[in-house]
């Protein structure tokens, strides 16, 4: 499963690298909404929630739909800005069909209230169809919902205080400790493209971004559990934006209307690299076995040749080389040869990361 960027005869030039202040605050205020999301960000979330403004704060839980669960596209900027007031400027550009499509898909939970459907501006059935799903989510979401569509500019107005009040409450400390890592990381991957390309500048990005040439077209694949394609072509280029508060989040941006946009975490030292999906899931399923849940019981424990576990679990030696197999397959063992004899343990660290693992692919 994936999200692919379909970028065939797209000049590389159309390919852009840059931070963005409005997309970082935006996964601030993520982390801010959702901080079991982000463990290694627990100090910084305590410290942040604890300098904001009561009022303020209120306002940001009015609204945090916007970028609790998924993102409001006109957050994530398909041309970053030189500050936040550029960024937010160029928000207000936005139509308000656009801007209340983009805001009703986090508010109601659907992807299907873009510009390929009816207007809930202008259509009643697609009016009553974006209050009933937002409804269904709670009352503050019914609310924002209900305010939205029946005065667009207010709620815009609102939500640009909001964010320019964020910018003096704790946005603007944060974003100057990181914009210098942040516009390296870009320069970085912009050099890579250049010099060794594309296929290099995205495997940067993480081990979870690919290019695929195959089949005569050009193709960025993002790994995550979703099954969505888009054009790049078709919208003009692609815009990669680094992040010090994204992860373990990968944020594509792929709605019909908008340049694709994805928002990714910087690297940092002494993280391990993201698993892809296909890996977490042949894990989970070498381990789901019977036979083999004992096998690794056993070899956890310490390292065991192959007639050995055949006698500790009254199993024929080829039946136990080949539960082994699968799970030197999926990377769950470490093996060892002594003279004759090969050695079978479990991999304690990749086994011990797997439930984090999960989760990351989870929220990728």
């Amino acid at each position: 499963m994936s999200v692919a960027i379909d970028i065939t005869g797209l000049p590389e030039e159309r390919l852009l690298f840059a931070p963005s202040p409005l997309a970082e605050l935006n996964a601030m205020l993520h982390a801010l909404a959702e901080p079991t999301h982000h463990p290694a960000l627990h100090g910084w979330v305590a410290s942040t929630t604890t300098a904001i403004p009561p009022e303020l704060a209120e306002r940001l839980l009015e609204a945090d739909f916007l970028w609790r669960s998924s993102r409001a596209d006109f957050l994530v900027p398909a041309l970053p800005g030189a500050t936040l007031a550029e960024e937010l400027d160029a928000v207000d550009r936005i139509d308000d069909e656009l801007y209340v499509a983009s805001a009703l898909i986090t508010t109601c939970g659907s992807s299907r209230l873009n510009r390929k459907t009816a207007s809930p501006l202008t259509d009643p059935v697609a009016n009553e169809r974006a209050r009933e799903l937002s409804l269904a989510r709670g009352p503050r979401q019914a609310a924002f919902a209900d305010r939205l569509l029946a005065d667009p500019p207010a709620v815009r107005a609102l939500v640009r205080r909001m964010l320019e009040d964020c910018q003096s409450a704790f946005f603007a400390d944060a974003w100057q400790r990181v914009l210098p890592g942040l516009a390296a990381d870009a320069r970085h991957k912009a050099d890579l493209l250049v010099r060794r390309g594309l296929a290099d500048a995205v495997g940067a990005i993480s081990p979870s971004v690919t290019l695929d040439e195959s089949g005569g077209r050009r193709r960025i694949v993002i790994d995550k559990l979703q099954d969505s394609t888009t054009s790049g072509t078709a919208s003009g280029g692609v815009t990669f934006i680094p992040s010090a508060f994204g992860r373990p989040h990968l944020l594509a941006v792929h709605a019909p209307g908008w340049r694709p946009v994805l928002q990714y975490p910087v690297a940092e030292a002494g993280l391990p690299e993201p698993v892809s999906l296909t890996l977490v899931q042949q894990r989970l399923e070498a381990l789901a076995h019977p036979i083999r849940l004992r096998l690794a019981r056993t070899i956890a424990r310490g390292p065991h040749t192959t007639g050995e576990l055949a006698a500790s679990w009254q199993l024929s030696a080829p039946e136990v080389s080949r539960h082994l197999a699968v799970l030197r397959k999926a990377g769950l063992l470490i093996t060892e040869r002594r003279g004759r004899y090969m050695l079978y343990q479990l991999d304690l660290s990749s086994s011990a990361r797997l439930g984090s693992d999960f989760l990351e692919a989870m929220l990728r």
